[in-house]
Parts: structure tokens; C-alpha cells; sequence
């Protein structure tokens, strides 16, 4: 190979055609009528110049990748490629379609080994990103599968060529740039006599691909976190606490968060005008606020333009005694979200049992799940969350000792790593000498992630001082997520073993 000097990716232009045709015969020399014509490659160039690139070498082509844009809902999956290209007219290409359809890519022989086939690849894939496009997809030739036409279905031959029991230099080279086969077209591709007519249909998801949407707000990718690490401390009444929420409130606000936490029990205080009566009393009282306490945090939602999420709060149904919240929207409405596990303590002493609803919520900032205090010890629950696309999981606690609190974040710090996660924890500090049962607390807020290239190191974002009253603003992007989940170290959604086992909602 002669001496390379510069290699450079640029848009085709009209004047590289004769080089182009050449450098085509002599690529698919195995096939009949095998170059594109002028005009073909003038309408290209016309209809969509950024879907048609070369790279050369030396200021010599040495390779190519043409593509259009269809409306992928217009064709099925059995398509060929005479229809999929209008019959190399190019009229299926539309500018408002939803797909990237690549038509043809090769590399000169003589410079193939040098990766000059993944950059065309990787030039799609941005073009893609930047278009706002659903993905890619083409139907990618088998061209050593005449060799084993005698033995193998094209589905055999497939399987073989995933599992390297088979070397086919463009499937191989396919899947290992992030292509999945998704099926095996028959009859595709006229002349292809070494892949006797039959490809496979090759896909690659765009995992930053935003729907189109009517609305006049688009779903935020990088989203900003209040969390409130609350002082426990003495209030004259409801609208004192409220209060001093309000103010926690407007700072987190005030630094433009998309969403503020409150820790579990945050009202407790109000307990203190009912020690004179029993716990199970005392916790029945407090819970006769918790309705106002929603209506007062859903008004401060929308005049803060914050999602709220209140932490937790005793509440009475049907005579029946749980540890409750609520996403207060900033749009004005609201979710309920229930502690599953009480704890020991929880039910010996209130009386208080475990609810029944779990479930992941749709916001403007993606999806996002809510489990209280214990509930973050049980790995089943933020799995089943996952599993419906949970992006942030938040976890109001309260812990009265540091072991109680070190359950609590080594527990949320895993809920991460597994669920592939920003997982953000709040709690409340100080002290309640005169309420029975809530004497003390610790507490330590922070929010964690992934353990990636993308994200810290140790998986910690942010943490707060311990013990110490405070806010906590920290920032995670959505997108380094949608990264993780496809291009990650480890992929521990991906990876599970769901032929051995099996998780769902009874």
C-alpha cells in the first residue's frame, strides 16, 4: 500500500463520477451492470447531498456510502431493493420521512484494514442523530453464502456468521458497527449471484430519537435535581411547616430545578401537638393533614415551575393506615406512590401497612420512579421500574442511625448500577424530642449513577454534609443513559439471563 498523506471524508460531487464508476467496477466486478450511472448519482446528489459521501485517500476515492430517507411505514419489511429505491430512481426518498436507508457502501480493496468503513459508518450514524431520524436501515449482502447455499438456509447461515463459526467479511463487518439482522430477504437484490438474491435486513436504533410532538414544550434530556435535606424541627402549626417548605421550594426554583424532594415523614413535627396520645393516635392525626398538604404542594408546582416530590405522609383509606406521596406536576397534576415494605417498627407501633400500587411515571423530564426509604432495599421493585423505562429513581428515607442510613444509600448506589439510573436519596436531620418514635435522625442526601466512563468514577454525583441542613442541586443527563444502555462497559438491563429467569407485576 502506498504511503498515506491524508485521508479525508467529504460530500460526493458530480465531478468525482468518473473516478467513482471506475473505482465501482472494479469493487463488484462479480456483478453484472454494476455501477451506478450518471444520472443516478446526479438525482442523489440532488434530492439529498448530505446522504452521500466518499472518503479518500491521497486525494484518491477510496470508498463510498450513498443513502436516502424513507417514510419506513410506506414499505414492509420483505421489501426489495428495487422498491425500497423507487427502481433506482430515488423518488422514495422524502424529506420528512423517518428513516435513513443506505443504498450502497463499499471500500476499494486495496485499502480495505485501515477502518475506512467505519467512519463512513459512523458519519451515517451522526448524520442520523443530527436529522432526527428513527435509525438505519438496509439490507446488507452474504456474499460468501453461495459456499454453503448447499447446506445451510440463510437463517443457518446467519446464526453461524453471529456465533464466528462462519467468517462473512459484510455481515461480520455489519454487526460488529452496531447493525442487528432483524430479518433474511429473499429475492432483494437482482444479479447478487453470491448471496444467491437473499441479504439481511440490517438495523441500528437511534437512541437520542425524539418523536415528533405537538406540544409546545419538548421532553428535557438533561435535568436538573433539588434535593431538600430537611431540618426536623419544632412548628406552631401546618402553615408554619408549610412555610418553611415554600422556602425550600423557591431555592431549589431559584436555581432553575426541574424537580425538588422532599425526605420521608417531613411533616413529623406536627406530631409534637398530639404526644399526649398514643403512637397509633398521634400518626392517625398527622395523617388528617396530608390532604391539604398535597393541595398546598400542587399549587406551589405550578408557581414554582418545579416538579415536586413531597416525600412521604401518613394517610388513612378505607380505615386502613399507609405511608404515602405524591408528584405534585408542574402542569398541575398529580401521581400517588405508596411504600410497599413498611418496616418492622412502622407496623408494630402505627399499625401502618404496606401498599399495593408500583409503578413508573411519565414527566417532562422522562420517566421516573419513587420508592420510599425500605422500599429501595428490595432490588425486585427498581427492576420492575426499569423495566418501564425509569430514567431517575428517587428515594425519600428517614433513618434515625447511620446504619439504617448506610442500608439505605448502599442499597440505592446498587439500584443504579443494576438499573442503568440516576438514583437520588433525601433525608431528614436533627432531632424530635417530643415526638414519640421520631427522636432523632440521620441523614446524608447525595445522588448517584452508573458506574461508567461516562459518569464519576465511584458512581457519586453529589452528596451534602452530613447531618446539616441544606439543599443539594445536582445536574444528570438522560442521554448519557440512553448511551450506557447500548454502548456500556457492561449492560446489565441487556445482559440478564430472562431464559433462566423472569420478573413481573402479579
Amino acid at each position: 500500500m502506498q504511503d498515506i498523506e491524508n485521508i479525508e471524508l467529504t460530500l460526493l460531487s458530480l465531478d468525482d463520477y468518473q473516478e467513482l464508476k471506475k473505482t465501482m467496477i472494479e469493487v463488484y466486478s462479480n456483478m453484472t451492470d454494476n455501477y451506478w450511472k450518471e444520472h443516478q448519482i446526479k438525482a442523489l446528489i440532488s434530492k439529498f447531498p448530505e446522504g452521500q459521501i466518499v472518503i479518500k485517500v491521497n486525494d484518491q476515492i477510496a470508498g463510498c456510502a450513498l443513502s436516502i430517507i424513507v417514510d419506513y411505514d410506506k414499505f414492509d419489511d420483505a421489501h426489495t431493493y428495487k422498491q425500497i429505491t423507487g427502481e433506482a430512481t430515488f423518488n422514495t426518498h422524502t424529506a420528512i420521512g423517518d428513516t435513513l436507508y443506505g443504498i450502497d457502501v463499499f471500500i476499494k480493496p486495496e485499502f480495505r484494514g485501515l477502518r475506512l468503513g467505519r467512519r463512513l459508518y459512523d458519519y451515517r450514524k451522526e448524520l442520523c442523530e443530527r436529522l432526527n431520524l428513527k435509525g438505519i436501515t438496509f439490507g446488507g449482502r452474504i456474499p460468501n453464502y453461495h459456499k454453503y447455499a448447499d447446506k445451510l438456509s440463510p437463517k443457518e447461515y446467519i446464526e453461524k456468521v453471529k456465533f464466528k463459526e462462519i467468517q462473512d467479511p459484510v455481515l461480520n463487518f455489519q454487526i460488529s458497527n452496531d447493525f442487528y439482522p432483524a430479518r433474511v430477504l429473499k429475492g432483494y437484490l437482482q444479479g447478487d449471484e453470491a448471496s444467491n438474491e437473499y441479504a439481511v435486513l440490517l438495523k441500528w436504533n437511534n437512541i437520542y430519537y425524539d418523536k415528533p410532538s405537538k406540544k409546545a414544550v419538548a421532553d428535557k434530556k438533561l435535568v436538573r435535581l433539588g434535593l431538600i435535606q430537611w431540618q426536623m424541627r419544632p412548628y406552631k402549626n401546618l402553615d408554619d411547616l408549610m412555610q418553611q417548605a415554600e422556602y425550600f421550594v423557591d431555592a431549589v426554583a431559584g436555581y432553575r430545578s426541574d424537580f425538588a424532594l422532599f425526605p420521608e415523614f417531613f411533616n413529623a413535627p406536627l406530631m409534637a401537638e398530639n404526644n399526649h396520645l398514643s403512637e397509633p393516635q398521634a400518626i392517625r392525626e398527622l395523617a388528617k393533614h396530608t390532604e391539604t398538604i398535597v393541595q398546598k404542594f400542587t399549587e406551589l408546582a405550578i408557581s414554582y415551575n418545579i416538579n415536586i416530590i413531597t416525600g412521604s405522609m401518613p394517610e388513612i383509606v378505607d380505615g386502613h393506615l399507609y405511608n404515602v406521596g405524591y408528584l405534585c406536576k408542574r402542569d398541575g397534576t398529580t401521581d400517588r406512590f405508596e411504600k410497599l415494605h413498611v418496616t418492622p417498627d412502622e407496623a408494630k407501633i402505627w399499625g401502618m401497612e404496606g401498599g399495593t400500587q408500583l409503578k413508573a411515571f411519565d414527566t417532562d423530564c422522562g420517566k421516573v420512579g419513587v420508592l420510599i426509604c425500605y422500599d429501595s432495599e428490595f432490588p425486585e421493585l427498581s427492576r420492575l421500574l426499569a423495566d418501564e423505562g425509569m430514567d431517575i429513581l428517587f428515594v425519600p428515607f428517614l433513618t434515625d442511625t447511620q446504619n439504617g442510613y448506610s442500608r439505605v444509600r448502599n442499597c440505592a448506589h446498587a439500584r443504579a448500577i443494576e438499573n442503568e439510573c440516576y438514583v437520588a436519596i433525601t433525608g431528614g436531620v436533627g432531632n424530635l424530642p417530643k415526638v414519640h418514635n421520631m427522636d432523632i435522625q440521620y441523614a446524608q442526601s447525595a445522588v448517584f449513577t452508573p458506574c461508567d466512563f461516562a459518569f464519576p468514577a465511584n458512581g457519586i454525583k453529589a452528596e451534602a454534609t452530613p447531618n446539616t441542613e441544606m439543599i443539594l442541586i445536582a445536574d444528570v443527563d438522560i442521554y448519557l443513559l440512553r448511551e450506557l444502555h447500548e454502548f456500556g462497559s457492561v449492560k446489565n438491563l441487556q445482559d440478564r439471563r430472562t431464559d433462566l429467569f423472569e420478573l413481573k407485576k402479579r
